[in-house]
């Protein structure tokens, strides 16, 4: 699958993601690929009201770094990115603070669920319990 729903929001989103998982900014293609089809197949899942939503707030976003910083959020450089997107997460705004969470979740949800990050982790789940660990 190609990044078809996030295409519009490809820069804004990947420098979010990479505020929230910071190995991203290193990651290769094809994890990153692996990502965005993991969020992607998830989005696709909900109502197209939410999906737009999400959408919608990542501009928002973007529009509100412009604002702030006058600049984007993928020209920002890490930190002032950071403590921008911890400042949104951090507002009296109840919906901002949802979707800064909701946006975190969906990033980490596509990151940590790829087989290679779970074995450079040592993660080592199994539907068997502990029993696959004896």
């Amino acid at each position: 699958m190609s990044a078809i729903l996030l295409a519009p929001v490809q820069l804004p989103f990947r420098a979010l993601a990479e505020t929230f998982v910071p190995e991203l900014a290193h990651c290769a293609p094809a994890e990153w690929e692996s990502l965005v089809d993991i969020v992607e197949n998830a989005l696709l899942a909900r109502p197209p009201a939410m999906r737009r939503q999400l959408l919608l707030f990542v501009r928002i976003l973007d529009s509100l770094a412009l604002l702030r910083h006058g600049r984007r959020l993928a020209a920002l450089d890490p930190a002032r990115r950071g403590a921008f997107v911890e400042a949104i997460g951090n507002a009296p705004v109840l919906l901002l603070r949802r979707g800064v969470w909701g946006l975190r979740t969906l990033v980490m949800m596509g990151y940590y669920t790829q087989p290679d990050v779970q074995a450079t982790l040592g993660y080592r789940a199994s539907a068997r319990g502990w029993e696959a660990r004896r």
